[in-house]
Parts: C-alpha cells; structure tokens; sequence
C-alpha cells in the first residue's frame, strides 16, 4: 500500500495531466457532433478489429452448422426456382432492380440490454451507409446505425429505439414493430385496429411504408394478443423466426429509390 501511495506522489503532475487530458477529450467529444462522430467511428474501428479476430478464431468451430444453414437456404431458393409457373422467365439483364444485396457476418451480438447493438464485418468501404436493411435467411434482423471504414454497428430488432412498419401477412392491416424488452425472442406488434381478425399462428412480415425494407420479409408469428387499455387497438406478441443468441450470416439490403422517396416526403412535409 506505502509503494502505491509513493508512486501517485512521485508522479502526481503526470497523473493529473493525463486526468485532465482526459476530462478534456470527454468535453470536446460531447461539445460537438461532429468530433462525437469521429469519436464514435474511431472506437468502432477498434472494437472491430478486435471482435473479428475473435470472430475468425469460433467460425471454424461453426462451419459445420453454418453449411446446413446454407444448404437449407438454397434448397429453398430452388423450390421457388422449381416452382415458377410455367411461361415465366428469369432474365437477370431484364430486371428492375431496386435493391442491392451485400452478405457480411456478426462479428458480436447483444441481446441482453434493453438496447442491442450487432457489430459487422462491412463498413464504409463496402458501401455500407446508415439507415440500410439487415435480414439473415430467416427474417429481419436490425438496421444499420454506425459504420466506419471496414466495420458497421446494427441496431437489433431487440432495442427500445426500434421501431419497424409490420403487418399481418396477405392483408393490407399495419402497425408498428417494438419491443418491450421483456424476451429475447418475442417483439410486440401495436396500433393494429379490434376490428383486424386475428388469429395465433399468423405470419408477421414487413408492411409496404417502409423505405429500408422491402415489403412481405418475414418477422415471425403472433404468439397471443389482447387489447390494450383503450380497448380500440391490439397488444400482439410475435415469437421471431430468428434465433437472436445464435446468428452469424447476414444480409444487408439497400434500397437505391430511397434518397428519392425521403426527399419527396421532406417537400411534401414542407409545403405550407
């Protein structure tokens, strides 16, 4: 105890210039957005890297159940394939493309807080940008938060800030998607009118008002439901499709209309 009191006194000044340094680089940070940017995306870098490599080290101990996963996926997109109606055809150089696909891996999960927070393996130089769409093979999974240049922060389906236009599959009936931070692998559907027939077992997917995501991804299935305190809308509980302690491939979908369509909501929301 007498050494560490000898050397707090011995090196006092320096001490307390790294504590005010500190305290210094804390203000600085805070004061302004954009250095709270570049603090952000400094410290995301970092804890990128660090997460990849452990990543890397516990995917080779996956690769057996990783390839089930893909081998299911593709026998799905086979049974499409199989099953087009006769006539219809697929020509890639043909298609309206409105959303660009890119795959990455997680490279660490949460989804123990009340605010769950995926870190991946695609940033910046990827053409990874804030605000785009992640799904794995199952259904949704979050959307993107932070990026910087290789690594990118996903906000989870499983965070309180989430909040993801939803309906019930093969109608026109939407809501909001939310969670209330009570299990992992239920989020709650609100704002669904008492006249909606409802049913346990229906299949939840992404509504049409959403300019992240495309229309009709699956989310999950309605768990139960009653209505809520006015007595006019339903509280829904959606048991996920995905597995949320145990992901590791992903998808990452752009939308390239969306600039278009925010802008046109800012006019329309301007015009006096």
């Amino acid at each position: 105890m007498q050494q560490i009191i000898n050397f707090i006194i011995r090196y006092k000044i320096t001490l307390l210039y790294i504590l005010l340094m500190i305290i210094a680089l804390g203000f600085t940070v805070r004061s302004k957005s954009y250095h709270e940017a570049k603090f952000f995306n400094s410290a995301n870098q970092i804890s990128g890297g660090i997460y990849n490599t452990f990543s890397n080290a516990t995917s080779y101990f996956d690769l057996n159940e990783q390839n089930k996963r893909l081998l299911q996926e593709n026998k799905d997109l086979r049974k499409l394939l199989f099953n087009k109606k006769e006539g219809d055809s697929i020509k890639i150089d043909t298609i309206n493309i409105n959303y660009i696909i890119t795959s990455a891996k997680i490279i660490k999960n949460s989804y123990a807080s009340p605010r769950n927070y995926l870190t991946i393996n695609k940033g910046k130089n990827d053409g990874i940008e804030q605000d785009m769409g992640v799904i794995t093979d199952k259904g949704i999974l979050g959307i993107i938060d932070y990026t910087s240049s290789n690594y990118g922060k996903v906000q989870s389906i499983l965070n309180t800030k989430s909040n993801i236009n939803a309906k019930i599959k093969n109608t026109n009936y939407f809501g909001s998607l939310v969670w209330d931070t009570e299990r992992y692998d239920v989020v709650q559907l609100v704002d669904i009118p008492r006249s909606v027939p409802l049913h346990v077992g229906d299949t939840i997917t992404t509504g049409a008002m959403s300019s992240i995501f495309p229309e009709n991804i699956p989310i999950g299935v309605i768990k139960k439901y009653n209505l809520n305190a006015s007595q006019s809308l339903y509280d829904i509980n959606v048991q996920l499709f995905n597995d949320m302690t145990n992901i590791k491939n992903i998808y990452i979908i752009k939308n390239i209309n969306r600039p278009e369509i925010i802008a046109l909501e800012s006019n329309i929301e301007n015009v006096p």
